[in-house]
C-alpha cells in the first residue's frame, strides 16, 4: 500500500529526486497567485496607489461629459422654456415629434449631411493630389507643405472673417477674379443657392492641409518597390496610383474620413462668425447653429436639447465604425 502511495506521488510530481512543482523550501505549498506574482494583497495596494492618478479625472469626466449626456436626454424628455424649472414627471418623445415635423429642422438636417458629406470627400480628394505632387519630390517641398497645412492653425473665427471679405460682393477677392474672367459679381453669401457652397469651399481650404499631411505620411510608408514593380508591369503613373498605391491608402483615408466629418459637425463657430449672431446665412442653417439659436435666441430649452442628442447620435454614428476598425486591427 506504502510503495502504491510512494509511486502515484512520483508520477504526479515527477522522477525521483524532483521537487513537486508547488513545493515551498519552508514546508507550505505554493499557490496559484504567487507564482504569478498577483497576489490579492499587492494588487490591491497597486490599485490604491494608482487611485489618486486616475479616479479624479475619472469622476471630472463622468460628471461634465457623460453626466451632461444623460441630463440633456433628460431635459429633452419634457417641455421646458426658457430657465423655468423643469418637470421630470411627465416625460415624453414630444420634442423629437416636434423635430421631425419643423420644416426649419429638416432643412438644417440636410444641410447637416451635404455638409458633411462635401466637404469630407473633397479635402480627401483635394488632399490626396496635393501630398502626391508633394511626394514627387518637388523643389521647396517643406516651404509648400508648411504653407498648405497652415490654413489649419487658424480657429474658425479668424477663418469666417477672412472668407466674409473675400466674399464681399463690393470689393472681395472672389468677386473681383470672376468679374475679371467675365462672369460678373455673385453675392456668395445671401444667394441661398451659392452660401453653402461658399461654405463648404472656405471650410475646404482650411482643412484640406490636414489630409494632405495624412496622405504624405501613407505615401512615405509604402515601398519603394511596389512603385518599381508597377513600372515594370507596365503601369502609367495614373494606373499606377489608381491600382497599386491609392488601395494601400485605406488606413490613411478612414483616419483622415473620420477627423474631417468630426470638424464639420463643429461647423457652428465658423457660421456664427460669419453671421454675426445666431441666424446664419440663408441656406447655410445646420443642426448645430440651430441648436443654440433654439436655447439661448427662441428658449426653447427641451426642443435645443433633443436636437442636441439627435447631433450626438450622429457624431456617434461617425466615431463608433471607426473605432470598431481600430479594435479588429488590434490597435484598441
Amino acid at each position: 500500500m506504502l510503495e502504491r502511495i510512494r509511486t502515484a506521488i512520483r508520477t504526479r510530481g515527477g522522477t525521483d529526486g524532483d521537487e513537486p512543482p508547488d513545493a515551498r523550501t519552508d514546508g507550505g505549498t505554493a499557490t496559484a497567485s504567487e507564482d504569478s506574482g498577483l497576489l490579492p494583497g499587492s494588487f490591491s495596494r497597486d490599485f490604491l496607489g494608482s487611485l489618486p492618478f486616475w479616479f479624479p479625472p475619472f469622476l471630472l469626466m463622468g460628471f461634465f461629459v457623460y453626466g451632461a449626456i444623460g441630463w440633456n436626454f433628460a431635459l429633452s424628455l419634457v417641455n421646458v422654456q426658457q430657465f423655468n424649472e423643469p418637470n421630470y414627471g411627465q416625460l415624453d418623445l414630444e420634442q423629437y415629434t416636434r423635430a421631425f415635423n419643423d420644416p426649419t429642422f429638416v432643412n438644417a438636417a440636410q444641410n447637416t449631411f451635404v455638409l458633411l458629406v462635401a466637404f469630407t470627400l473633397c479635402c480627401l480628394v483635394v488632399g490626396l493630389l496635393v501630398a502626391i505632387l508633394v511626394d514627387r519630390h518637388i523643389r521647396y517641398e517643406n516651404t509648400f507643405r508648411t504653407i498648405y497645412l497652415l490654413p489649419m492653425s487658424l480657429s474658425f473665427v479668424v477663418t469666417a472673417q477672412f472668407w466674409l471679405w473675400m466674399y464681399n460682393v463690393d470689393n472681395g477677392l472672389v468677386n473681383l477674379l470672376t468679374t475679371t474672367i467675365g462672369l460678373g459679381r455673385f453675392r456668395w453669401l445671401s444667394n441661398p443657392e451659392l452660401a453653402l457652397g461658399a461654405v463648404v469651399f472656405a471650410l475646404i481650404w482650411q482643412f484640406s492641409g490636414y489630409a494632405m499631411v495624412v496622405y504624405l505620411a501613407g505615401l512615405r510608408a509604402i515601398p519603394d518597390e511596389h512603385y518599381e514593380a508597377a513600372r515594370v508591369d507596365g503601369a502609367n503613373t495614373i494606373r499606377m496610383y489608381w491600382r497599386v498605391i491609392v488601395p494601400q491608402l485605406k488606413g490613411a483615408t478612414i483616419s483622415a474620413s473620420v477627423v474631417l466629418m468630426v470638424f464639420a459637425l463643429k461647423a457652428f463657430d465658423f457660421l456664427y462668425s460669419l453671421a454675426g449672431g445666431y441666424y446664419p446665412p440663408k441656406g447655410t442653417d445646420i443642426l448645430a447653429t440651430m441648436m443654440v439659436r433654439q436655447a439661448f435666441s427662441v428658449g426653447q430649452r427641451s426642443y435645443a436639447a433633443a436636437i442636441g442628442i439627435m447631433l450626438f447620435l450622429l457624431a456617434l454614428a461617425v466615431i463608433a465604425p471607426y473605432l470598431t476598425y481600430q479594435y479588429r486591427r488590434g490597435e484598441l
